[in-house]
């Protein structure tokens, strides 16, 4: 049997990317596995092809959980993993001086708001069972500042917090619900692909952006999603209100080789 065996989960922003490989791994360990994303075709794609559910909906839309919870009132693991940059429908300035207080509110409705509502309906969808895990996609950008990126780096910080919120909620009720963030850095998905691009330079463009990093490569999918089944199982059953960075080294400081 799989590590998931008998475990139902709902893995938000599904339908591709780091959801993807979630998904995909979920499915593998036994879960039967719920996809929700806004992107209805490319959802209803992802999760044909793993004989998983599609479930389309707006996770900054109260209306929307409300419907996921009357289709799926009982829910083992959720995954609030959706979010956006920002920068998904032009090059809008999100600096703290010329950021508008319209695109502050889009980041933080879809970022944080889908992460409230997510872990509100985690906690009531575990409720009955008194167990379950929920995990919720933070990024590096969240541990430190983004100068150029202010509301996604704001919304993914709150998101740091807002797990410990709940972790401590769930076990000060008597509840076996546990609630911890992974905060990846740069991993290597349709985000980074607009700005890396196909070109002839597209390795060297690649370089560039991790030559602060390390390990000097971007992280993939498969690596998140490794993190994300081993809070999901039981086999992390005394975690909750932590958080693992997964940045290739980023976070620790500055290598400096042997020569230097």
């Amino acid at each position: 049997m799989g590590r998931l065996h008998n475990k139902k989960a709902l893995i938000t922003g599904g339908a591709r990317g780091i959801g993807e490989a979630i998904a995909r791994a979920f499915a593998k360990e036994g879960a039967a596995v719920v996809i929700a994303d806004i992107r209805a075709p490319a959802g209803r794609k992802t999760a044909q092809a793993m004989d998983a559910e599609f479930f389309e909906m707006d996770v900054s839309a109260e209306n929307d959980w409300q419907h996921l919870a009357e289709a799926h009132p009982q829910m083992d693991i959720v995954i609030n993993n959706a979010g956006i940059t920002g920068f998904e429908d032009g090059s809008a300035a999100h600096d703290p001086e010329n950021a508008s207080l319209a695109e502050w509110h889009r980041v933080h409705a879809t970022n944080l708001d889908g992460c409230f509502l997510g872990c509100r309906y985690a906690v009531r969808a575990m409720r009955e069972k008194g167990e379950g895990s929920i995990i919720n996609i933070s990024s590096r950008s969240g541990l430190v500042g983004i100068p150029m990126a202010a509301a996604y780096a704001s919304s993914k910080a709150a998101i740091r917090n807002h797990t410990k919120s709940v972790a401590l909620y769930c076990a000060g009720q008597g509840l076996n619900i546990r609630c911890n963030s992974i905060h990846p850095a740069a991993i290597l998905t349709p985000m980074w692909e607009t700005l890396i691009g196909d070109g002839p330079d597209r390795e060297e463009r690649k370089a560039a952006m991790v030559a602060d990093t390390p390990m000097q490569r971007f992280g993939t999918v498969e690596e998140v999603a490794a993190i994300a089944l081993l809070l999901a199982s039981d086999e992390a059953a005394y975690m909750t209100g932590s958080e693992i960075n997964l940045d290739g080294g980023l976070l620790a400081g500055s290598a400096v080789s042997p020569g230097e």
